[in-house]
């Protein structure tokens, strides 16, 4: 007969049903896990933004263009006359003393030879001439005493107004004629004295040689013409002009030219040399020309020519026609409430900026001024050490929140 007892299966059947339960709520347990996890993500998370703070500093509004130097007195040394040109024996560099300097040596060509047959057309011509002069002087002093008989016989009330009047005309037209035939003997004799005949012959006299001097002192820029040739009077030879004697010459838009005063402050750089040379405006030209850019748009601008404050010591390498990068400073203040144009944008008329406050993106009105292309100064809206959202562009709306990854500088 076995003693021990039979066990109950109470305990059995407990674990069971627990089991059963607890795989009955499971489902409810991971749907309740998976509503929680899309509420989670339907929770806006902070954007992402850059910052940057409002400033007080320096500030200036520029106008950068490109310009080219130039002399300011520049000549142009030209043939005086006609005539067979000497080799130049210059190059561009060469200096040059002001009526001293011998540049350039000209042979008047000679004139055609004058043969007897055409020496005794001249001397007809000249003969003629006379004879018209003396015919002239015999009708202008007949026409004289007449015009006196007549305004007798005019004052006697013998003659009518009428006759009077054509002898008053007869005379002037005696006096023209006889001016004109003065002029004509004139030009005639000229003709013979310009080929005077040396020893009888009919050879012409053989010119002096025509040097053409320096008018400045400087440098010698061009040689046009440097072998030896006939030129004609007006031939461009060479330019010459100082070094020393620069201005710069920049072409900006006629909008920006309008707000440039004469005296501005101006900086030219990337002319080769290492420092920026300093310069002021002195002239902005009065007239606007038509320009087409790179880009095939018309555009009106305008000349603005600034002269050098730098000394020539210091921009001795500079010459005529260097390029230069001007910047033109049409405003500047030291102490200034200043901000990245990056973290402005325009909203409506206005312009705006998204301030970080207290995690959010804060929307503020901002009333700005000068600007120098990269800052902007701030005249209402903002206060210094603010930080503004840079660059917030359409992902970042007013409220919403934000995490400032990185603060410009």
């Amino acid at each position: 007969m076995n003693s021990n007892p039979t066990p109950s299966p109470a305990p059995a059947v407990a674990r069971r049903n627990n089991q059963r339960r607890a795989k009955r709520w499971l489902p409810w347990l991971g749907a309740a896990v998976l509503v929680a996890l899309i509420i989670i993500g339907f929770i806006p998370r902070p954007i992402p933004v850059e910052i940057t703070r409002v400033t007080q500093g320096k500030l200036r509004a520029t106008v950068n263009e490109e310009g080219k130097t130039r002399i300011k007195q520049r000549y142009v040394l030209s043939a005086p006359v006609t005539g067979h040109l000497r080799r130049i024996p210059f190059k561009a560099g060469a200096e040059v003393a002001a009526g001293k300097t011998v540049v350039a040596v000209i042979d008047p060509v000679a004139p055609a030879m004058l043969d007897a047959r055409n020496r005794a057309l001249a001397e007809a011509r000249r003969d003629t001439a006379a004879a018209n002069l003396d015919r002239a002087r015999e009708q202008q002093r007949f026409a004289a005493s007449e015009l006196k008989r007549v305004e007798k016989l005019f004052v006697e009330k013998s003659i009518s107004q009428q006759d009077q009047e054509n002898a008053q005309w007869r005379e002037i037209s005696a006096a023209k004629e006889l001016t004109a035939a003065e002029s004509s003997l004139r030009q005639a004799e000229a003709e013979l004295k310009e080929f005077p005949v040396v020893g009888g012959g009919t050879t012409n006299v053989v010119r002096a040689p025509v040097e053409v001097t320096s008018p400045t002192s400087g440098r010698i820029l061009h040689v046009f013409e440097e072998s030896t040739r006939v030129v004609a009077a007006g031939t461009a030879l060479l330019d010459v002009g100082d070094p020393a004697d620069l201005e710069a010459v920049i072409e900006v838009l006629s909008r920006d030219g309008a707000g440039i005063p004469p005296g501005a402050k101006v900086e030219l750089e990337q002319w080769g040399g290492g420092e920026v040379l300093q310069a002021k405006v002195r002239l902005v030209e009065p007239a606007a020309f038509l320009k087409i850019s790179a880009l095939g748009v018309e555009e009106q601008r305008v000349n603005v020519v600034v002269d050098f404050v730098t000394p020539y010591e210091q921009r001795r390498n500079l010459g005529d026609n260097f390029r230069v990068e001007a910047r033109i400073v049409i405003w500047e203040s030291d102490n200034t409430l200043k901000l990245p144009a990056g973290a402005l944008f325009r909203r409506g008329q206005n312009w705006a900026a998204f301030v970080l406050a207290n995690g959010r993106a804060e929307l503020r009105r901002v009333q700005v001024g000068r600007t120098s292309g990269i800052e902007m100064q701030i005249l209402d809206g903002l206060k210094d050490g603010e930080e503004v959202i840079l660059y917030p562009g359409d992902r970042v709306k007013a409220g919403q929140r934000v995490r400032p990854i990185q603060i410009a500088q």
